[in-house]
């Protein structure tokens, strides 16, 4: 699933005529020196001699402060910035499968086949085993489809948690052992530590006689 990355927000400042206060403490961002505390009409004199903008940066300060700069350079570098920080940023998918503890080996390959194909791509994969009725007294098979699964994964994966009972549910999650990098930031990658975001898939269980591959039909769903 194709998501459009969403616009880059710029708090925009109050510049120029649009800052209408008595006096201002006033610096020059492109020499550094220190203006001192000048009335607002001073403030806009220097900015107009000086060719850049009178931008106010801290209203809150007392009295506030503002910046002799060029706006339009100043807005394009934090846009970028951000632009650059959001690359660092990694998306991981989360897919779960569910399977059945009595599952035939014929729907146990198909799944197992699914699930090497997510590892391989680089996403997670949370195996969840459904327990129904007194299935949870022989949790055993649960445990040895799990254990099976991650023998047979582990040229691609390794177990992240190890399985666990949640309700009548055995969960396990296996990660990647070759992770997604940021497009276009594959070099960035070997540089710094990226974030992941994790995104879960959820990938229903197939009930007995449902057409096989019916599974492919996958749900997004933000945790």
């Amino acid at each position: 699933m194709s998501k459009e990355a969403a616009p880059i927000a710029f708090r925009e400042l109050r510049v120029n005529d649009q800052i209408r206060i008595p006096s201002v403490r006033l610096f020059d961002d492109t020499t550094g020196e220190p203006l001192g505390i000048v009335p607002i009409e001073r403030a806009r004199e220097l900015a107009a001699q000086r060719e850049l903008d009178l931008v106010e940066v801290a209203p809150q300060a007392q009295p506030p402060v503002c910046r002799l700069m060029d706006y339009g350079r100043f807005k394009f570098e934090a846009l970028k910035k951000e632009k650059e920080s959001r690359k660092e940023h990694n998306t991981i998918n989360v897919k779960e499968m569910k399977l059945r503890p009595k599952i035939s080996e014929h729907d146990f390959q198909t799944k197992f086949g699914s699930v090497r194909h997510f590892l391989q791509d680089g996403d997670k994969v949370k195996l969840t085993i459904m327990f129904r009725g007194r299935e949870m007294v022989h949790q055993e098979y649960g445990r040895k489809l799990l254990d099976r699964m991650a023998d047979e994964l582990k040229e691609v994966a390794i177990i992240e948690r190890n399985p666990l009972v949640e309700g009548r549910n055995m969960i396990m999650i296996m990660s990647p052992l070759n992770k997604k990098h940021a497009k276009g930031d594959q070099h960035g990658a070997e540089r710094r530590p990226q974030q992941e975001v994790e995104v879960s898939v959820t990938l229903p269980v197939e009930e007995p006689g449902a057409t096989p591959g019916s599974n492919a039909d996958a749900e997004d769903s933000k945790p």
